[in-house]
C-alpha cells in the first residue's frame, strides 16, 4: 500500500472508472428518462383516442362519474373542457400540479349533442424519475464493484511491478560490488524484461570498462609509487591531489596525506610554491633547479607541467633528486684538484732539485747527496700515489685477485701487526694486542691485510709520543666478526667524520704530508671492506683519539 506505483495505478483506475461511469450515468439516465417519458406520452395518446371515442356516446350530464371511472382504469388524470376551454369535469378537482412534473395529452372530440369538447389526460413523471434513479443506483453499485476490482487488480499489478523494479534497482545499485549478482532476475518479455536485459548488457560493458580503468589506475599508481623521483599534483587552489612516497620521503612527510589538503599544510617551501604558482598563472611548463630547505637542503631538478583537473587547471611537479649527483660532481672536481695538487708538489720538488744539481750543485759535496735524497723521497711519494690510485681503480672496477677464501682474522691481524711494528717503535707508539678471538671470515687475504695495515699505520702515524694502539677481534653478533682498532691520537673533528673516506681528504693536511700520507688509505680501506660484504664504522673525539671497527660476516 505504501508503493507509489500502487497508488498511481489505483488512482488511475479509479479516475478512469469514475469518468467512464459518470459519462454512462449522464447519458443513460437521460436516455432512460426520455424513454419513460416517450412511453408515457404514447400510452396517454392511446388512452386519449379510446376515451375520446367513448366520450362521444356518453351523456354530458354524467361527465363527472365518467372521468372518475376512466381515470381509475387508465391510472391517469382526466379533464374535460368545452369548446371555450371551460372545465366541465375533472377526475382530481382542486389538486395543483405545481409540485410534480406531468406529461399532458389533449384530444379534440364532440359531445353526444355534437358540441365540441376537449379531452386532456395527464400523468406525473415521477415514475420516469424513479426509473432513472433505479438506473443510477445500479450504476453506483457497478461503480463500487468496479472500484473494488480495480483496487485488487492495481494491488496485484503493483506488487508484481514493484518486486521486479526492486530487483532492477538492487541490480543497478550493486552490480559493481564484489559478490553481486551478475544478472537481474527478470525473465519476462514485457518492457521491464527488456529493461532488465538492457541493464544486463550495459552492466557487462561497465564492468569491463571499470576493470580496465582499475587495472590502468593500479599500473599507473604502481609506476608512480615506485619512481625514485618525487611526484606532486595540485589543483588550481594548491590543494594536493596526489603525492608519491618518494616526495613524502624527500620532504619528511611521515603521516598519510589527507585528500585535498592545502600544500602549505604539507610542505612549506617558498621556491616550490613560487614555481607552482608561475605554472598555474601562465599555463606554461617550467623546468628549473630547486634547492629546498624543507627537504634538508637537497637539490632537485624540478619539471612542472599544467594538469587538467575536474575543477580547473592544476599542476604536476616531478622532482629529480640530484643531490648525490652534485655531491659526486663536487667530489670529482675535488679529486682532480687534489690529484693535481698532490702530484704538483713532489714533481715541483723533483724538478727544482734536479735543476739545482744540473746548474752546478753536483760539485757541492755538502748538499748534493741531500738533494738526491729529496728527489728520491718525492719519487717514492709519486710511486705511492700511483700505486694507491691503481688499487682504488681496481677495486671500483670490481676486479678481484682470485676467489674469496676462509681467512683467519687472527692471522691477518698478526701479519699486519708485524708489518707496522717497526714504524710504531720508530714513533714510540705502543701496540697493545687485546682479546683476539679465533674467528674466520670469507675474504681476499691481500685486500684484508692491506685494509688492516692501513688502519694500523694511520693509528701509529697520527698518534702522540708514548701513545697506544689497541687491537682486538671479537664476535659482535652470531653471524659477524669485528676488528676494533683504537688509538690515543689526535682524534677527528665531528664535522670531518662524514668525509674522511673520500680520496685525498685530510683532516690535518700539513701533518699528513709530513708523515708521508697520500690521502688514499681510508678510501682503500672502505672499498676493500665493502667488496667483502662488510662495513667500517668510526668514532672519534678531537684530542682523545679514534676508534675504527671493521665488521665482516663470519664464514
Amino acid at each position: 500500500m505504501n508503493s507509489s506505483i500502487f497508488r498511481k495505478l489505483l488512482w488511475s483506475a479509479l479516475l478512469l472508472i469514475a469518468a467512464t461511469l459518470g459519462t454512462v450515468d449522464f447519458y443513460l439516465t437521460r436516455y432512460t428518462r426520455q424513454q419513460q417519458a416517450d412511453n408515457l406520452a404514447a400510452r396517454l395518446s392511446v388512452e386519449a383516442g379510446m376515451l375520446g371515442a367513448d366520450l362521444i356516446a356518453h351523456p354530458t350530464r354524467d361527465l363527472s362519474s365518467w372521468v372518475k371511472k376512466n381515470a381509475l382504469l387508465a391510472r391517469t388524470r382526466i379533464s374535460v373542457f368545452d369548446g371555450s376551454g371551460k372545465p366541465l369535469a375533472d377526475s382530481e378537482p382542486g389538486e395543483s400540479n405545481s409540485q410534480d412534473a406531468f406529461s399532458y395529452i389533449e384530444a379534440r372530440t364532440r359531445a353526444i349533442d355534437g358540441s365540441p369538447l376537449a379531452l386532456r389526460l395527464s400523468a406525473p413523471l415521477k415514475e420516469t424519475n424513479m426509473a432513472a434513479n433505479a438506473v443510477r443506483l445500479r450504476i453506483l453499485a457497478t461503480s463500487f464493484g468496479a472500484a473494488v476490482f480495480a483496487l485488487l487488480v492495481a494491488f496485484l499489478l503493483s506488487r508484481g511491478f514493484n518486486r521486479r523494479i526492486v530487483q532492477l534497482k538492487r541490480f543497478a545499485e550493486t552490480f559493481l560490488s564484489a559478490g553481486a549478482a551478475r544478472d537481474p532476475v527478470i525473465d519476462s518479455s514485457d518492457e521491464l524484461g527488456s529493461l532488465g536485459r538492457s541493464l544486463q548488457r550495459m552492466a557487462a560493458q561497465i564492468r569491463e570498462l571499470v576493470e580496465r580503468l582499475n587495472l590502468e589506475s593500479a599500473r599507473r599508481e604502481a609506476i608512480i609509487s615506485s619512481m625514485a623521483e618525487g611526484v606532486l599534483a595540485v589543483d588550481h587552489q594548491l590543494h594536493v591531489i596526489f603525492c608519491n612516497p618518494a616526495f613524502q620521503r624527500a620532504f619528511d612527510v611521515r603521516t598519510s596525506v589527507p585528500e585535498r589538503v592545502s600544500l602549505l599544510e604539507l610542505v612549506r617551501d617558498s621556491g616550490l610554491l613560487t614555481m607552482l604558482n608561475r605554472v598555474l598563472e601562465t599555463g606554461e611548463p617550467l623546468k628549473e633547479h630547486l634547492q629546498s630547505p624543507a627537504a634538508g637542503n637537497r637539490s632537485f631538478e624540478a619539471q612542472i607541467n599544467p594538469l587538467a583537473t575536474s575543477s580547473g587547471t592544476g599542476a604536476i611537479a616531478i622532482l629529480h633528486d640530484i643531490t648525490d649527483l652534485e655531491r659526486l660532481e663536487q667530489i670529482r672536481k675535488d679529486f682532480v684538484a687534489n690529484v693535481s695538487h698532490e702530484l704538483r708538489t713532489p714533481l715541483a720538488a723533483i724538478t727544482g732539485y734536479t735543476e739545482t744539481l744540473l746548474e752546478g750543485a753536483m760539485e757541492d759535496t755538502q748538499n748534493n747527496r741531500k738533494f738526491l735524497e729529496i728527489i728520491q723521497n718525492n719519487a717514492v711519494r709519486l710511486t705511492s700515489i700511483a700505486s694507491d690510485l691503481l688499487v682504488l681503480s681496481e677495486m671500483e672496477s670490481g676486479a678481484a685477485r682470485g676467489e674469496p677464501q676462509c681467512i683467519s682474522l687472527q692471522e691477518a691481524v698478526d701479519s699486519a701487526l708485524q708489518t707496522v711494528e717497526a714504524e710504531a717503535n720508530a714513533r714510540n707508539v705502543h701496540i697493545v694486542r687485546g682479546n683476539v678471538q679465533a674467528l674466520e671470515v670469507r675474504a681476499h687475504r691481500v685486500r684484508l691485510e692491506q685494509a688492516l695495515l692501513n688502519l694500523l699505520v694511520n693509528a701509529v702515524k697520527f698518534n702522540r709520543p708514548d701513545g697506544e694502539v689497541h687491537v682486538e677481534v671479537i664476535r659482535s653478533s652470531p653471524n659477524q666478526a669485528s676488528v676494533v682498532i683504537t688509538d690515543t691520537g689526535l682524534g677527528i673533528p665531528y664535522e670531518d667524520l662524514p668525509r674522511i673516506f673520500e680520496r685525498f681528504y685530510r683532516v690535518d693536511k700539513a701533518r699528513s704530508r709530513q708523515v708521508g700520507g697520500t690521502g688514499l688509505g681510508l678510501s682503500i680501506v672502505k672499498h676493500a671492506i665493502e667488496r667483502m660484504n662488510g662495513r667500517i664504522l668510526v668514532e672519534s673525539q678531537l684530542g682523545r683519539g679514534s676508534k675504527f671497527t671493521v665488521v665482516l660476516p663470519i664464514a
